[in-house]
């Protein structure tokens, strides 16, 4: 083969690969966190409705097996609010289930209440939304393996905000390569673990861990303290983490999680 042959064959795997890596499906799924925010036992009851009884149902249909519905432990009652967990398998899947939507004729039937609302009868005062990648170290997400009635359930959401986004990228790694660990070792039932790639709070990572009642989660959290002094105090993960926001909900009695 001639050397200009060979430069040729070369260069075209070259560029086949390329292209491989970059076309490939990503293999870890993609979150959506709805925040709807409300005032009062009558919106609270048309967002409850329309999520029971049109979106749900509809997401299921568009191919989503699983959606969490959850609410604050302690509602603040000015501004109360529903978290709506919604997985994603693909980036494309995200933009496709609203197209999706729009011409399911059971979903516009069944939600009429809720999407034909009229201007001074809204049924919530605003809807909040962020976009998160699934961890490599826990790539898809899971349904708790609870025994308690839902009613009785204590799931923790944490937020990592950080200082930059590179401190941000550590703290992931952190997760990756041993917190996660620590999770699945002393069983605190994660629902997902993901980066905040679209939001009003970045850099930013977000998880959800979840527990039987409360008294569970503080066991878990006393089990959890001497496995993670192991490695917090590693120069390579200090100052990563800025602020942390701890938000306790428990799950509807229709949610999937």
């Amino acid at each position: 083969m001639s050397k200009k042959l060979l430069f040729t064959v070369t260069l075209l795997f070259c560029m086949f690969t390329s292209w491989s890596a970059f076309s490939k499906d990503p293999e870890g799924y993609y979150y959506q966190i709805k925040i709807y925010h409300f005032k009062g036992k009558a919106q609270e009851e048309r967002i409850d409705s329309f999520l029971q009884h049109a979106y749900l149902p509809a997401m299921h249909r568009a191919g989503i097996k699983e959606l969490g519905v959850f609410k604050p432990i302690n509602q603040d009652i000015n501004d109360q609010l529903i978290y709506v967990f919604i997985p994603f398998r693909k980036l494309q899947h995200f933009e496709n289930t609203r197209k999706v939507l729009e011409n399911d004729k059971q979903y516009q039937q069944d939600g009429k209440d809720y999407l034909n609302a009229q201007y001074n009868d809204p049924p919530y005062s605003r809807i909040e939304s962020m976009l998160l990648s699934a961890f490599s170290g826990m790539p898809k997400p899971a349904v708790p393996n609870l025994n308690a009635p839902k009613s009785e359930r204590f799931y923790e959401l944490r937020s990592y905000e950080s200082a930059t986004e590179n401190y941000s990228l550590n703290k992931i790694k952190m997760f990756n390569v041993a917190e996660v660990s620590i999770f699945q070792k002393l069983n605190f039932n994660a629902v997902f673990y993901g980066q905040v790639i679209s939001g009003s709070k970045m850099p930013n990572l977000m998880y959800m861990t979840t527990f039987n009642n409360k008294a569970d989660r503080d066991k878990h959290w006393a089990a959890f303290t001497p496995e993670y002094s192991k490695i917090k105090s590693l120069p390579e993960y200090q100052n990563n983490v800025s602020k942390n926001v701890q938000v306790y909900l428990y799950p509807t009695d229709y949610s999937d999680y």
